[in-house]
């Protein structure tokens, strides 16, 4: 009779499926990390999208706005 067959094995499954969740577990970290990182080496939780911009009205791109005020006057 061969009972340690399926023990054995069974150990093997558990060996092996503890060191695949340790590699993903090791992979999702460093993924986190990465996330974390700028791509000018900074960490930050602001959206580089909407870096800088300040709450209200914005000046204008176009520089309109001063010609519009003169010609009024």
């Amino acid at each position: 009779m061969q009972k340690s067959r399926p023990t054995q094995n069974k150990r093997a499954r558990e060996r092996a499926k503890q060191e695949k969740q340790q590699m993903k577990a090791a992979r999702r970290q460093e993924a986190k990390q990465k996330r974390a990182v700028s791509p000018d080496g900074t960490t930050s939780d602001e959206d580089p999208d909407i870096a800088g911009i300040v709450p209200g009205p914005q000046k204008s791109p176009w520089d309109d706005d001063e010609a519009i005020v003169e010609e009024q006057e």
